[in-house]
């Protein structure tokens, strides 16, 4: 590993001017399991690393509205786990609790989540030419091994998915990024955090040098409403998803009144699909409904020479979920 600073930040605001200082050569660390991993491979080079785990963004809060305020700090276990997280926002827990292993949810936060990587081996590996690591040098994955990469969201420069599950989850439940930065506090949608790599791949998100994630809110959950995370993958455990649907449905007199729709595994970032949503509002609950949303919502899918079979199997993915939402409704 290369030789780089190491600093502790006691405040948000610490840490935001010490990011703003060094620019892009700056990293913020809390639980370091995407971050630490792609230093071993030299593929992220900070000249300094600040370590955050001392601000107080570890809490979960209901809010007066009756949504939830998660920290960035977070861990993942402790959000899986918690009971509003599971009663109220089950979508959620159910995502955290398909990702990794136990060992690595005690340490991942939900700020670190949001920023998880991609796991496509040619951005991995510094050998190989790829836009997202070294802009402008080439996707070596277009004409390469791509079985597990996007089909949605995809550019001439970059097909590499977004591999967090959390993420998925946090997309249709319409969560909102707080974020502290040299210009002060804003508030993100999550739909609008993350970015499609058109032409420029190397930017992920919306973050600016020196911006912190400070929190997450979820707005409050709308009555009868049932959520489902479903995970499609090669094994049971400890693998990434080749598709995955998260749904949130409210059914009244057998007839879905509304639904919200994002696909993990088959994006460059967590998929919302306003076109399945719109194909399932105001129609009964029935799998012929079901199957026309997920064709809906993979109308513009475009594979590559090995995952073609994404497309058929995100499509299920998403029908089985729904099924899983409107049987418990």
């Amino acid at each position: 590993m290369e030789t780089f600073k190491y600093t502790r930040a006691d405040s948000a605001s610490q840490a935001v001017q010490l990011g703003t200082q060094q620019g892009a050569q700056v990293r913020f660390v809390a639980g370091g399991t995407t971050l630490l991993d792609l230093m071993k491979l030299h593929v992220e080079r900070p000249a300094t690393v600040v370590d955050i785990n001392r601000l107080p963004l570890d809490k979960i809060e209901k809010l007066p509205d009756g949504g939830l305020k998660i920290g960035a700090l977070v861990r993942n276990a402790d959000l899986a786990h918690d009971p509003t997280v599971q009663s109220d926002y089950a979508v959620l827990s159910q995502a955290l609790l398909s990702g990794a292993s136990a060992q690595l949810r005690n340490m991942a936060t939900t700020g670190g989540n949001l920023l998880q990587r991609t796991r496509c081996v040619y951005f991995r590996s510094t050998t190989f030419a790829c836009n997202k690591r070294e802009p402008g040098s080439g996707c070596s994955a277009i004409d390469g091994e791509n079985r597990t990469l996007a089909i949605l969201g995809t550019s001439p420069q970059c097909i590499a998915t977004n591999p967090s599950d959390m993420n998925v989850a946090l997309t249709a439940l319409e969560a909102t990024v707080h974020i502290q930065g040299a210009k002060g506090e804003r508030d993100v949608a999550v739909g609008d955090f993350f970015l499609v790599p058109g032409t420029t791949p190397h930017r992920e998100n919306v973050l600016e040098p020196g911006d912190l994630i400070t929190y997450v809110t979820l707005p409050a959950p709308r009555p009868g409403a049932k959520s489902v995370y479903l995970k499609l993958r090669d094994r049971a455990s400890y693998e990434f998803a080749l598709s995955s649907a998260a749904v949130v449905v409210e059914v009244a007199d057998g007839r879905i009144r509304q639904a919200r729709v994002a696909l993990g595994g088959v994006g460059t970032k967590p998929w919302r699909s306003p076109e399945a949503e719109k194909a399932l509002e105001g129609k009964k609950v029935d799998p012929a409904v079901f199957r026309e949303a997920a064709e809906a919502a993979l109308r513009d899918a475009k594979p590559q020479s090995e995952n073609g079979f994404k497309v058929e199997l995100a499509k299920r993915c998403l029908t089985h979920a729904l099924t899983l939402a409107t049987q418990t409704a």
